[in-house]
């Protein structure tokens, strides 16, 4: 389900603030949600039908058993509310996280950006169809064959600037509180050749992100920050979400992320909670709670945010591998329940935040990432969260759960944010 390994294995440079990288959805099966009644400890009820506390704690604690500092998460839905912390806030110290806490995004900023682009081409002051050049005359070369909806949708072909920017550790570290204005960003992408022609496939570039921003500005003549404020994080309330612009600092109650470096021959952990957002932009810096994301993709999903026709052009015809729509992606359970929502990560940090389409139900989970493998433990989380029983992860594949690999453990791939420093 939620594997960090097919990042870590390609350009971990290009994956800094990324959401979706190379995975595929997974196939329907039988089972599922059983709304009529509880599900066994393996689902996300109990048997009088509520969530299954005990069930969701201990998938969490296994995250950090196997490969994380810290973890928290948070469902809500017509069982009732659980959210739940696991680790230590710092390395070396007892202290348990707020599960309540905040923590950095990553790419999950997307939805909130294509969400307003939305609400714009809603107001009729863009719309999808226009040329990149239309708003940004010049910024990438072929601007006039690359659409707003091309942006959205990761088909444009322009190059991801991540890759440019993080190509070594040093850059990374070079990088880190420095200030980027989104126009330097920009032009590290517009040097280079695109991926292909705009329209003929699909390939997930920060980039595009970036220059979705820079629009929502030339637009409203307003920096998109003050836009999602404005529209998105006030009406919903959303108190504990912020867009840090270049603040280096996360003000709320929060856990610290780590990346592993190499000092004299050992792995030791570098502090990463700090660092200029001002490198992600409008394609990963937002900081939130578990609360916000689920209230935001809730009020989304719900229709409180887009008019019908806006959503519903954010959800159709979803394209790539991850079944990607316009600033958010799809994920098929087993038994056919299909979630909406968006991944993320920027150093230190990891998160992912999804929804059945009806709004019925949300999972938020941050993880504080460090060596190990807790993919296996996230996927139980998830899997028990929505309600899928251990006999419908099993039909997923066909075979007793003693004989899968845990690649195969419940067909939920959703693909993750691989953020780590790249390799010496």
């Amino acid at each position: 389900m939620l594997s960090r390994r097919s990042v870590l294995a390609g350009s971990a440079a290009a994956a800094i603030v990324a959401g979706v990288g190379t995975a595929t959805r997974a196939d329907a099966s039988a089972g599922g949600l059983n709304r009529a009644g509880g599900l066994d400890r393996a689902g996300g009820l109990d048997r009088a039908g509520g969530l299954d506390r005990a069930a969701l704690q201990e998938a969490l604690d296994r995250i950090v058993a196997t490969g994380a500092t810290a973890a928290l998460a948070r469902v809500d839905g017509p069982s009732g509310s659980w959210r739940g912390a696991s680790g230590v806030v710092r390395l070396g110290h007892p202290a348990r996280p707020a599960a309540g806490g905040q923590f950095r995004v990553g790419s999950i900023t997307k939805t909130f950006v294509s969400t307003v682009i939305l609400q714009l081409a809603g107001e009729r002051r863009l719309r999808l169809g226009d040329t990149l050049d239309r708003w940004l005359p010049g910024a990438i070369p072929n601007g006039n064959r690359i659409t707003i909806r091309n942006l959205l949708q990761h088909t444009s072909g322009i190059f991801d600037y991540t890759e440019a920017l993080f190509g070594s550790i040093d850059d990374v570290l070079a990088a880190r509180y420095r200030t980027f204005r989104p126009e330097e960003l920009v032009a590290l992408a517009a040097g280079r050749p695109p991926v292909f022609e705009p329209g003929t496939s699909w390939s997930y570039s920060n980039t595009n992100y970036i220059l979705l921003g820079m629009i929502v500005r030339v637009v409203t003549g307003h920096p998109y920050r003050k836009e999602v404020d404005r529209r998105i994080l006030r009406p919903l309330g959303l108190r504990g979400t912020e867009v840090p612009g270049i603040d280096t600092t996360i003000d709320g109650p929060h856990a610290h992320g780590y990346e592993p470096i190499e000092r004299d021959g050992e792995t030791v952990p570098l502090d990463f909670t700090d660092l200029n957002p001002s490198m992600a932009g409008s394609a990963g810096e937002i900081v939130s709670t578990t609360g916000d994301l689920n209230r935001f993709y809730r009020a989304l999903l719900g229709g409180r945010l887009l008019r019908r026709p806006q959503l519903a052009e954010m959800l159709a015809d979803p394209v790539g591998e991850s079944g990607y729509g316009l600033g958010i992606y799809q994920q098929i359970l087993p038994g056919g329940l299909t979630l909406w929502g968006h991944s993320g990560g920027i150093f230190g940090y990891l998160s992912y935040s999804f929804s059945t389409a009806d709004a019925a139900t949300q999972l938020t989970v941050s993880v504080n990432p460090w060596i190990g493998d807790f993919d296996e433990a996230l996927n139980d989380l998830a899997l028990a969260a929505f309600g899928v029983t251990a006999p419908a992860a099993r039909a997923a594949t066909g075979a007793p759960a003693a004989t899968r690999a845990p690649a195969a453990t419940g067909a939920m791939r959703f693909p993750t944010p691989g953020l780590r420093l790249p390799a010496a």
